[in-house]
C-alpha cells in the first residue's frame, strides 16, 4: 500500500486542480496572453506540483521508509537510498 493511501483523495483533488491550471495555461497561449502573465501562471503551477511532490515525499518517509527501517534488513537501506534519490531529483527540478 502506498504511503499516500491515507491522503489519496486530497492528493487527487490537488492534482485535478493543477490539471485545471495547465488547461488554463493552454487557453492563455491559445488566446495570445501576455508572456509575463503566462510565465506567472507557469510559476504558480510549478509551485503547486512541488507542493504535491513534497507531500508525497513526506508520506513516503513517514510510512514506506519508516516501515522498512523498523523491519530492518537490506530493504531498509534500499528505501533510504530510494528516498535520497527522490529528494535529489526534487532539488534539481
Amino acid at each position: 500500500m502506498p504511503g499516500y493511501a491515507d491522503n489519496k483523495e486530497r492528493v487527487g483533488r490537488r492534482l485535478r486542480r493543477i490539471e485545471g491550471q495547465v488547461r488554463g495555461l493552454q487557453r492563455m497561449v491559445d488566446e495570445d496572453a501576455y508572456c509575463i502573465d503566462v510565465l506567472t501562471q507557469v510559476s504558480a503551477t510549478t509551485r503547486a506540483l512541488q507542493g504535491v511532490a513534497l507531500e508525497l515525499l513526506g508520506d513516503h518517509l513517514a510510512h514506506c521508509v519508516q516501515d522498512a527501517l523498523t523491519s530492518g534488513g537490506p530493504d531498509a537501506q534500499g528505501k533510504v537510498q530510494e528516498a535520497q534519490e527522490a529528494i535529489e531529483r526534487l532539488v534539481r527540478s
